[in-house]
């Protein structure tokens, strides 16, 4: 389970990227990545809207499949990685309109989508002495600031109506990459536990 959630969580962050940047480069020269968000990718109206919306629906999906199998974590931050997930899918749900507004239910699960995995890392920390180091009390608390802080950037940026795809694209970049680095420190963690004598004398 901890490969499949290594798997999960690296196919995640290349579809968000990946979709982003080839849904992006048709639109034409009229997309601006720098103003414009990731959910008008998805907006009624753009072109190839549906490219967009399955990356969004394909994260969601492997936020799930990462969540089950990173049993070295939290039950409650397990569960904030699923609700994150749930609401990445119900933002591919609920597209923009063809104006650029966002329904109320857009915005909803965007917000709690955001808030969900910016919070998921400190939630997911261990206590155990033996917990892998990604999800080591001090590191998760750093994750989970870090996160929030790009929470607080996006939404700033969306106010004064500068540079919020940029923000957006640091976030969400940021927010499905640490799933990756939990994932990995698990597996790592796990060889070498393995490699540990379970009893016994030391060699004189």
């Amino acid at each position: 389970m901890r490969l499949a959630s290594v798997l999960s969580s690296t196919c995640a962050l290349v579809l968000l990227v990946g979709g982003w940047t080839i849904a992006g480069h048709l639109q034409g020269p009229g997309y601006d990545p720098v103003t414009q968000t990731i959910s008008s990718l998805a907006a009624e109206g753009a072109r190839d809207r549906w490219l967009m919306t399955s990356a969004m629906f394909a994260v969601g999906a492997c936020h799930w499949i990462t969540a089950f199998g990173l049993r070295a974590a939290a039950s409650t931050g397990r569960l904030a990685l699923i609700c994150g997930g749930t609401a990445t899918v119900l933002v591919a749900m609920t597209p923009e309109t063809s104006t650029g507004a966002a329904s109320v239910r857009h915005a909803a699960a965007a917000g709690a989508g955001g808030a969900a995995l910016a919070v998921w890392p400190m939630l997911a920390a261990g206590r155990d002495p033996f917990t892998p180091w990604g999800l080591r009390p001090v590191i998760s608390a750093a994750a989970t600031t870090f996160l929030l802080a790009g929470v607080a950037w996006f939404v700033v940026s969306v106010q004064v109506h500068t540079a919020a795809g940029i923000a957006e694209r640091v976030l969400t970049t940021s927010e499905t990459a640490w799933p990756l680095v939990v994932a990995v420190s698990a597996l790592g963690h796990a060889g070498r536990r393995s490699t540990v004598p379970s009893g016994g004398d030391s060699p004189r």
